[in-house]
């Protein structure tokens, strides 16, 4: 997750990293990690590489330098502006904005973006449900066309995601689940897995407690064996992102080794089950 590399800037938890993103790419080589998840917000936007042509260049030469690629996108920009809260000037700026974020992601060789529909921008209504379907079934054909998924990130219950999915049925709209997100809403992963399993398309590693924050892995409430064994079942192959608490500030690279240690010894473990 991109962020995660550097020190933060202010008191800023996940953002993109105005002042160092480009050293992230020797720092993820550095902690043996494949790809950054990329960042699109309102308080990077203006900097974001993304926006123009010489960005997107400078960021393929980076990852033909490091070997490290940037393969997704999280578009924070909508929890900053959400879709679900705007009146009909907003929701069409907003709709062209993530139709051009597509076509931008498509230049960088991304293959999805993450629309997060969670906190200020989550869905508490049929109403927003209703704005939400709106949105994808406009952007998905915009999607497909530049072949870059919608991996969708929200907070509701097994069965309502499922119901939104079906509403929504399209091969190029996908799951983003978000391990902590799910443990601290209280929600048991053979429920998830059962209801929109198939679905799932990435996963964002992350622990919290139930009803409470974002806490190092293996302290908070995510059964990462089930978790595992879950995936597993699936046969699920994708990305494992680690959007995790974050530790000592200058101490980012050896956090990360050690993160991914932790993801990788249940991989490994099931590998030899």
């Amino acid at each position: 997750m991109q962020g995660r590399l550097v020190p933060p800037e202010g008191d800023r938890i996940q953002a993109f990293p105005r002042e160092r993103w480009l050293d992230e790419f020797a720092l993820g080589h550095l902690a043996g990690i494949a790809a950054i998840e990329w960042i699109f917000d309102q308080y990077g936007r203006d900097v974001n590489p993304l926006s123009s042509d010489v960005g997107i260049a400078l960021v393929r030469d980076r990852i033909a330098q490091t070997g490290v690629r940037v393969d997704s996108l999280v578009a924070d920009y909508f929890m900053d502006f959400p879709f679900v809260s705007a009146n009909v000037r907003e929701e069409r700026e907003r709709r062209q904005t993530l139709a051009w974020l597509l076509g931008q992601c498509r230049r960088l060789g991304m293959s999805r973006v993450v629309l997060p529909f969670v906190d200020a921008s989550a869905m508490r209504s049929p109403r927003d449900e209703d704005v939400v379907s709106s949105v994808l079934t406009e952007a998905l054909p915009v999607a497909e066309s530049q072949q870059v998924e919608v991996h969708l990130e929200t907070d509701l219950g097994p069965a309502a995601f499922a119901r939104l999915l079906d509403r929504i049925d399209h091969p190029w709209l996908k799951v983003n689940y978000d391990s902590g997100n799910s443990a601290s809403l209280g929600y048991r992963i053979r429920d998830e897995f059962d209801a929109y399993g198939t679905r799932i398309g990435s996963v964002h590693i992350k622990d919290r407690v139930y009803g409470g924050t974002t806490v190092p892995l293996g302290t908070g409430s995510v059964d990462f064996n089930s978790l595992f064994e879950g995936l597993d079942r699936l046969g699920y192959d994708g990305d494992l992102i680690l959007q995790v608490a974050r530790g000592a500030a200058g101490d980012e690279v050896q956090w990360a080794r050690s993160n991914a240690a932790f993801v990788r010894a249940f991989v490994t473990g099931l590998a030899t089950d």
